[in-house]
């Protein structure tokens, strides 16, 4: 019995999706991933313009970014294609088309920003806090609105629905081992400073997403 309870606290943690709440409408879900995406989405391009990296599959993306001629856009978009099929038994047809439709979303608005937004100079102080806040609370509401940003949340899921594996053990340690291969591209500074964002983005969640605190799931 306690088995199940903690196996459904962390699917309850990786989807934010809780049956027994009150369930938002689907206009403020709508509102809500549309807000949460952009904050993200802001947030990384502050870390793209201080040459930082991330954990999860937008970590991936952005070390691609500076590897290759693809735009994080285009990567982050067909990076995530294959994980999807991980998520449609063991998160649901709801939770994978909202996290499609915010990933699409993010994949146009980072392309798109720097049409929008000329920064000459971005200190990593300012990336690693402010971009890491952005990210953080973008997630979170996302999290609220049962959706995600696909990756690495789709595919802890599967593994803690199949092999039993502690969902959030095993994405610290996938965003570790990606934050290690950002070294591959960026400076040790740039690193550390990387590592400094993605403590704040995960306190931010850590303190503020947890099963039962927010009584309006959907």
């Amino acid at each position: 019995m306690q088995k199940e309870l903690t196996e459904e606290t962390d699917r309850k943690e990786v989807t934010g999706l809780d049956p027994t709440r009150t369930r938002h409408s689907l206009a403020e879900d709508v509102f809500a991933i549309a807000i949460g995406t952009a904050l993200v989405s802001f947030g990384v391009f502050l870390y793209q313009q201080a040459s930082l990296v991330l954990g999860g599959l937008a970590g991936v993306a952005l070390i691609l970014d500076y590897l290759t001629p693809f735009g994080f856009g285009a990567l982050f978009f067909a990076i995530n294609l294959p994980f999807y099929l991980f998520g449609v038994g063991s998160l649901g047809w709801g939770y994978i088309l909202r996290t499609f439709a915010a990933v699409t979303a993010m994949s146009l608005m980072v392309r798109v920003l720097p049409y929008g937004v000329d920064v000459s100079f971005v200190h990593p102080l300012v990336a690693s806090m402010m971009g890491g806040a952005m990210i953080g609370f973008g997630l979170l509401a996302l999290f609220r609105h049962g959706a995600g940003l696909g990756g690495v949340n789709i595919l802890v899921a599967f593994l803690q629905e199949r092999f039993k594996l502690r969902a959030g053990y095993v994405q610290l340690g996938v965003d570790l081992v990606i934050l290690c291969a950002g070294a591959l591209v960026v400076s040790l500074e740039q690193l550390a400073w990387s590592v400094a964002g993605a403590v704040v983005f995960n306190l931010i969640l850590g303190v503020n997403h947890k099963p039962g605190r927010y009584m309006a799931f959907s």
